[in-house]
């Protein structure tokens, strides 16, 4: 029994460590993503719009009822009086008012559609901007780290060689302002890191303190994708396709607003359940008839004219919009086409001035143990390993970024959430 239990605490642990690979959060940041869900009861609320316009097709039972009593009585007539009236109205022709409304209804549902996809991808940008941002973080953290063990240890031989009478007090004093500057830095660091843990554990709803043991990193080589051709994103990318729904949307607006002015022909049948008229005995009696009910709008004081000049505007605004919308994907596509490639070269050319610089810090420290290097060569060589250091972090952070972003522009296809 010991031993079981001891096993299970293990597999717990082992669990509670697993690394976290960016396709597994991607899904975690999808299956919780509050944004997601918005845009999927948009969708089922479109839907049923939909469904309500298509109702105006079908015919409609009603069923009015009133009663009255008068304070005053003459000549023997009963104060009371009711009257129910059911009755089951078809719309014949409603001047295209109920066709409009339908085309409209089946657009907001499409643009509903394409609101959610664009939601999906706006989704996984935002779980791999927190993955990459975590790891960034996570790497800067370290650096400081080893940059704050670099220094000490130069500190330590310096302390030794003061003690010895080899050295001025100025090298002390100047390795001392080195460390406390190294020390505020890892401060810092640590601080971003668990800014960053909180924003990537959050994004997925778990515990915010939550420890994190990534799968992949900002150091690991991403490839570099091949370029998307402009006419194909410009098919891919739902939101400039709701944009576009939107302006089809508008126009059918300027036909709803004439149609509300077109003349109007319902058919129907009704009966009605009252008493007498005048009552005198209480007693009631049912009717039934048939009925054809035709209304045609004249003159509103030029009410259709200008609702008819609101949606034409309203139309072209739409129209402009789809356009605008239309540039700002050329332009993204092709900034971030541009980012892209440079972010990429500038990981190759940090990774190599990293390379030197690492030599270079070897090689003063080494000197100056000899003898042969001041402390401010070693100084020097220590900062300028800790500037390259960050600067390749910060090369492999934008462009992982900038590859997400890539992808985001676009509209790289999702994978869909169980």
């Amino acid at each position: 029994m010991r031993l079981t239990l001891i096993i299970l605490a293990a597999c717990s642990l082992s669990a509670a460590h697993a690394q976290v690979t960016l396709d597994d959060y991607r899904r975690d940041v999808a299956s919780y993503s509050r944004q997601l869900r918005i845009a999927q009861a948009a969708s089922r609320e479109a839907a049923e719009e939909l469904g309500k316009a298509r109702t105006g097709y079908l015919p409609e039972l009603r069923l009015d009822g009133d009663f009255a009593y008068a304070f005053r009585r003459t000549s023997g007539v009963r104060a009371w009086s009711f009257a129910v009236q059911p009755r089951v109205v078809q719309l014949i022709y409603g001047g295209g008012s109920v066709r409009r409304a339908v085309r409209r209804a089946e657009l907001s549902y499409d643009i509903a559609l394409c609101d959610e996809e664009f939601a999906a991808i706006d989704v996984r940008y935002a779980a791999d901007y927190a993955y990459w941002n975590l790891s960034a973080m996570e790497r800067y953290r370290d650096a400081m780290r080893e940059y704050v063990a670099i220094i000490a240890s130069l500190q330590r031989i310096v302390d030794e060689r003061f003690a010895e009478g080899y050295i001025a007090k100025g090298d002390v004093l100047m390795i001392e302002a080195r460390m406390s500057e190294a020390e505020y830095g890892m401060v810092t660091a640590e601080q971003n890191y668990e800014v960053a843990l909180h924003n990537f554990n959050i994004l997925r709803g778990v515990d915010a303190q939550s420890e994190v043991d990534l799968a992949q990193t900002i150091l690991d080589s991403l490839p570099m994708p091949g370029r998307v051709a402009l006419d194909e994103v410009l098919v891919r990318r739902s939101d400039l396709a709701a944009v576009r729904l939107a302006a089809r949307s508008a126009r059918e607006g300027i036909g709803a607003a004439r149609a509300a002015y077109n003349p109007q022909l319902r058919a129907g049948v009704g009966g009605a359940w009252r008493p007498l008229s005048p009552n005198v005995t209480g007693r009631t009696q049912v009717d039934g008839s048939v009925f054809v009910e035709l209304g045609v709008p004249i003159f509103h004081g030029g009410e259709r004219r200008r609702a008819t000049a609101a949606a034409r505007a309203a139309y072209e605004r739409a129209e402009w919009q789809a356009a605008r919308m239309h540039d700002d994907v050329v332009r993204e596509e092709m900034n971030g086409w541009t980012t892209l490639v440079e972010s990429g070269a500038q990981v190759a050319s940090t990774t190599r001035s990293l390379r030197i610089a690492g030599e270079n810090l070897a090689l003063g420290t080494y000197s100056y143990n000899e003898g042969l290097a001041t402390i401010l060569d070693v100084m020097q060589a220590q900062l300028s390993w800790i500037q390259l250091y960050t600067n390749s972090i910060t090369a492999r952070y934008n462009y992982a970024v900038a590859l997400a972003a890539y992808e985001r522009v676009t509209a790289v296809p999702v994978e869909p959430v169980e």
